[in-house]
């Protein structure tokens, strides 16, 4: 009994020792170098568009998944709503179509402003513990008021690299339709 309860103690210690191994070398973001990238991401947005007094709903937010890589997400408003009063509460046909048409303009200003932030999101020593074989990925979704006509306009865009192909990309400044999958939905 004593040699078994000896050896099931050295097994458990030696299991133990190989996981604590293991735990040490896996990457760890710390909480601060994601809460940088997530204000540098709020921060890009709040620039893209002066006329947009509240471009971000909320701040963005990231995730690491230990195996696949690192998660942002935002939610951005693209397009201002019409100023609502006591006398006004009701959105004109006409006001909804070029509320429309400026969301259509600018969806490309973001989608560009997001690819730009990945690229840069990958080369930023905050996300240095990111391997290079895991995802850097940006998603935004996009609000929308209920009198919106939606047709054409995506809910939300995500873009994602490897992390070696961005930075790739971005010290060569070529090949990124390579290195950057965009969807949107």
């Amino acid at each position: 009994m004593k040699k078994f309860l000896v050896s099931f103690l050295l097994a458990m210690t030696a299991a133990a020792s190989a996981s604590a191994a293991e735990l040490s070398n896996a990457p760890r973001l710390a909480r601060n170098a994601v809460a940088i990238t997530e204000r540098n991401l709020d921060n890009r947005f709040t620039r893209l568009w002066s006329d947009n007094p509240v471009p971000v709903l909320g701040p963005s937010r990231g995730v690491y998944l230990e195996g696949y890589g690192i998660v942002f997400t935002a939610e951005v408003n693209v397009v201002a709503g019409p100023p609502l009063t006591l006398f006004n509460t009701a959105t004109s046909k006409e006001y909804a179509a070029q509320h429309k048409q400026i969301k259509m303009k600018r969806i490309p200003d973001l989608k560009a402003e997001m690819q730009k932030a990945l690229l840069d999101a990958a080369a930023s020593k905050e996300l240095a513990l990111v391997p290079p074989d895991e995802q850097i990925v940006l998603v935004a979704f996009l609000s929308h008021f209920p009198w919106e006509d939606l047709s054409g306009i995506p809910a939300q865009i995500m873009l994602r690299g490897s992390k070696k192909k961005l930075l790739e990309a971005k010290s060569s400044g070529a090949n990124l339709e390579a290195a950057i999958q965009a969807t949107q939905f």
